[in-house]
């Protein structure tokens, strides 16, 4: 049965958790092609600026046409990040982005190649049973041959994810019986000479132990300073 914190950010099972995402990891978040109506939908919604929402003015602009908001660019690549990478992890809240940057227009019709490149791990201090990963996410427009063209954009921030469940051994978690006291005529090869005195009580300093509770792993000195 899966644990609750061993759930990936759309709810599901979790397959990586915070000892999988390791400095040097880069994960493909696939690409993504902007959609004209949906682009200029989310401007006139959330941000509408004339080069946003207006053909004609933008067109005899130097944008040579309408370009998309930057949060609607960032809000595609928060969605590969969830379906390619999140939907995965057992991944928890994140306490913020350090930069944002929107490094060239993006227009309807681009196809950008999404990615997330690991840049630290560390066990939080702040929130037990979670790790704290540095994360840079990057956007690159693609040409007709597939190959990056532009750069449109680069984020940092940082994720929390779920430390992997450790599943305790039933072998290793039942504690050992002790041996059992000695009875008459255990020593000698055939008992059935030995006089029959019925039951043999135990005696109470060999009977068995009960099982032992199974003991928690103390935080490391490190998951005590705040994050």
């Amino acid at each position: 049965m899966t644990a609750p914190d061993a759930r990936s950010g759309t709810g599901r099972p979790a397959e990586l958790f915070f000892e999988d995402l390791v400095p040097g990891l880069t994960v493909d978040l696939g690409v993504v092609t902007v959609d004209a109506d949906e682009m200029v939908a989310f401007a006139r919604r959330f941000d509408p600026q004339w080069y946003h929402v207006d053909p004609d003015l933008a067109a005899a602009s130097r944008h040579g046409g309408l370009i998309a908001s930057g949060f609607y660019t960032v809000s595609l690549f928060m969605r590969a990040y969830v379906d390619h990478l999140l939907s995965r992890a057992a991944a928890d809240a994140s306490p913020g982005l350090e930069e944002l940057r929107w490094l060239a227009p993006v227009r309807a019709g681009d196809r950008l190649a999404v990615r997330v490149d690991v840049m630290g791990a560390r066990p939080s201090t702040a929130r037990p049973g979670l790790g704290t990963v540095s994360l840079t996410g990057t956007m690159l427009r693609l040409g007709p041959d597939d190959r990056p063209e532009q750069e449109v954009l680069r984020t940092r921030f940082r994720g929390w994810f779920a430390v992997r469940p450790v599943e305790a051994d039933a072998a290793e978690a039942e504690a050992a019986p002790t041996e059992a006291a000695p009875t008459d005529g255990a020593d000698r090869p055939d008992g059935a000479d030995r006089p029959d005195r019925g039951p043999i009580a135990a005696d109470p300093s060999t009977t068995e132990s009960p099982d032992g509770e199974p003991t928690e792993i103390s935080d490391s000195p490190e998951a005590h300073r705040n994050d």
